[in-house]
């Protein structure tokens, strides 16, 4: 592990001579690939110069216990012995953990799919306050928001609703949403007052750029028609909306969201690209996989991963066992709580693994 963050620290150094270099800075594609690799050694070698500053911490104050006849400087030299131990033991931990195989989609924007499940019209209002989570959260953490495309119900929920976060490790803080949400409140739509449980299913797709999956035009069949539902005359009254059928998979894809067909066109070639890497990678992996599958994972979408209970206040993770009586600031976007649980659990048991 030495060897490997020391040539870590080595390559860091080279890339900071060359981020100075005119010739790098004049070419902006190598400019940017040599800044997203320096910001990514950063951490790791800023750890590693303390963990080295430790054992050189060490090895002073056992020179020192060795030759000094002082009582107060050898009382002085134990001290910082114990204290140069405790920070190189912890230093070690943190390199452990930011030595993982990190995942190559975190800094990429994504693609967020909210689908409601059981429960009818009450499921598709229980979507719509999930969108509202999401977008709350991301223009709090700094992220951009735009909707790619929607199903809108008559009470104002969603069958379903899709748009993308962008900013910089955007599928880092979302990647753990994927799966079953479930609630439990009196709906608006219930007259007896009684509780009722419905479930909506988010999906986080990384967003692709073409040098990540090339998708084959000629197994894509477009076509253009009205948009449904509102938007006004001129949305419903012209052919501006775009739908994609994948021929091999019949995945398919409706863009309504924009009045041009081009914006539609290209946005729906966006998500559908996203799910199909997404398909294919998951069908990969479970052909590889030997291991069991994470607890914490990115979310099979089957899976039940967390329960909204309004009479109670609370919100639980069933992946990790956290409960928070904290659900109205929680779905006003205030999600670093569990995010940041969700990220330590998993990267423990992937140190564990490790």
């Amino acid at each position: 592990m030495t060897e490997k963050l020391s040539r870590l620290e080595k390559r860091f150094e080279e890339i900071e001579e060359k981020l100075s270099a005119p010739e790098v800075v004049a070419d902006m594609e190598s400019y940017k690939n040599y800044m997203k690799e320096y910001k990514n050694l950063s951490p790791i070698v800023e750890k590693y110069r303390e963990y080295k500053k430790a054992l050189s911490d060490i090895s002073e104050a056992e020179a020192l216990l060795k030759d000094e006849d002082d009582r107060d400087m050898r009382e002085l030299a134990e001290e910082m012995l114990v204290q140069a131990k405790e920070t190189a033991e912890s230093t070690l931990q943190e390199l452990k953990v930011l030595m993982l195989p990190r995942d190559p989609n975190d800094d990429k924007n994504v693609i967020i799919e909210i689908r409601a499940g059981a429960g009818g019209e009450e499921a598709s209002l229980f979507a719509a306050v999930l969108y509202r989570m999401y977008t709350m959260y991301a223009e709090s953490a700094g992220f951009k928001v735009e909707l790619l495309g929607c199903n809108e119900t008559e009470l104002g929920g969603f069958k379903e609703i899709s748009f993308t976060v962008e900013g910089e490790n955007a599928y880092s803080r979302f990647k753990y949403e994927s799966g079953v949400h479930r609630v439990q409140r009196v709906p608006e739509t219930e007259a007896q007052g009684r509780i009722q449980t419905s479930t909506a299913t988010v999906a986080v797709l990384p967003e692709l750029e073409d040098v990540d999956f090339e998708l084959d035009m000629n197994e894509l069949e477009i076509t253009r028609h009205r948009s449904a539902g509102a938007g006004g005359q001129h949305v419903n009254k012209t052919e501006s909306a775009i739908r994609i059928i994948h021929i091999p998979t019949g995945i398919t894809v409706d863009c309504q969201d924009e009045r041009s067909q081009i914006k539609n066109k290209d946005k729906a070639l966006r998500i559908m690209k996203s799910r199909l890497a997404d398909l294919y990678n998951s069908k990969k992996e479970q052909e590889v996989a030997s291991e069991r599958r994470s607890q914490v994972g990115t979310g099979d979408r089957s899976e039940r991963i967390r329960t909204y209970n309004y009479p109670q206040g609370r919100v639980t993770d069933h992946r990790i066992g956290l409960t928070l009586y904290s659900l109205e600031s929680f779905l006003n976007g205030r999600l670093d709580e569990m995010i940041d649980a969700l990220t330590a659990a998993d990267r423990a048991e992937k140190l564990a693994n490790s």
